[in-house]
């Protein structure tokens, strides 16, 4: 299979979806590689390297789309890339469909066959393509979060972790999956206050087994997120819903009781957000507040961390788009139902439900 890698034009983003390394595995199983040149730069990997590797360096993303059968990526299409595709191409990237209807409409148009990363599912419902910038964004969440809380940036002037004589800053986090829980641990290594709330009884005994002492749990019902934020100096939104819309769990209201000069970090946003004043920002300008609370809300927060996330990026995806060069991407899914998950967009039709609901589209399931 020809298999093409263009440079991401998201603002600040500098992964790339395929690395000198994923390339050359590729290659050797006997498929042509494109890649545009410098998409590697910005995470210290050369022209050089991936021809080293075995790619051909074309000049220019309209090359690389019209070279390639399947485009692998990092972040979801800009409308510029989305008019380069056509239906004989394979997208293989993260798509976040939920909370982007334009992009959904301009994909199904396209007559592209769509295999997003995040609705990629494991034999135990996991999502592994969607792990490893889980598991940075809520690293990230923590580091983020303590520095807008310093004074010059506008926040409360609190140290995290405290000192001897002063409490430490309290932190709580909404939803107790990857993001969440990596956020507890950078947070716990902090010496913070951390409690993380979930809905799901079995995910709380199982994190008050795993941190033991170092975390407080709870459940999280209305009145007990209210409470969360009207005593936090942080929170932390995690939640996620596999395709779908995050829930709102934080309302504008809310915001009234906090404390002046907070943080608020929605690792959720990809998928919408889960407080109600969220808006997707980016790295050039990162944060804004709404009644005194500070809000970073960066859609690919990973991408500040490129090279780190790249690599394990790359890590995740590559048996998948190994498997589906292999064997085309309607074989790879019928040999391999958790792959297929992944497919939401196909023939100008939405294929996956939970997409389809949130966007308001009809749902056309890929015949089995």
């Amino acid at each position: 299979m020809r298999i093409g890698v263009p440079k991401e034009i998201k603002n600040n983003e500098f992964r790339v979806g395929l690395t000198p390394a994923s390339v050359a595995e590729l290659v050797a199983a006997g498929h042509e590689l494109f890649v545009e040149t410098h998409a590697g730069s910005g995470i210290d990997c050369p022209d050089a390297a991936f021809k080293k590797a075995g790619a051909t360096i074309l000049p220019t993303a309209q090359d690389v789309f019209k070279s390639s059968d399947m485009i692998v990526k990092v972040k979801e299409p800009q409308q510029r890339e989305i008019a380069l595709l056509e239906p004989r191409h394979i997208l293989f990237t993260y798509l976040h469909l939920a909370a982007d209807k334009p992009q959904a409409e301009g994909l199904m148009k396209s007559g592209a066959t769509c295999i997003a990363y995040e609705t990629v599912t494991s034999r135990t419902g996991a999502l592994p393509l969607l792990k490893p910038m889980s598991e940075v964004a809520g690293r990230m969440s923590v580091q983020v979060g303590a520095h807008y809380l310093e004074k010059e940036q506008g926040g409360r002037g609190v140290l995290l972790g405290g000192v001897p004589g002063v409490a430490p800053a309290k932190v709580a986090i909404l939803g107790g999956g990857v993001s969440g829980v990596n956020a507890a641990q950078m947070a716990v290594g902090m010496r913070a206050d951390v409690t993380i709330y979930d809905i799901n009884h079995e995910r709380l005994a199982e994190l008050d087994m795993f941190f033991s002492s170092q975390i407080k749990t709870a459940y999280a019902s209305k009145s007990a997120i209210a409470k969360a934020v009207e005593e936090a100096e942080l929170v932390i939104g995690a939640v996620l819903v596999p395709g779908a819309a995050a829930p709102k769990l934080v309302t504008r209201e809310m915001l009234k009781t906090m404390k002046r000069g907070s943080v608020l970090v929605d690792i959720a946003i990809d998928q919408g957000g889960c407080f109600e004043t969220s808006h997707a920002t980016t790295h050039a300008d990162p944060v804004f507040e709404i009644d005194g609370i500070i809000h970073y809300c960066v859609a690919n927060m990973p991408g500040a961390v490129a090279r780190t996330s790249a690599f394990a990026l790359n890590n995740a995806t590559l048996p998948f788009a190994l498997r589906i060069a292999n064997l085309g991407a309607e074989a790879a899914m019928k040999a391999d139902p958790h792959l297929a998950n992944g497919l939401n967009v196909s023939n100008g039709k939405i294929r996956h439900q939970a997409v389809a609901e949130a966007l308001d589209l009809p749902f056309e399931p890929l015949a089995a």
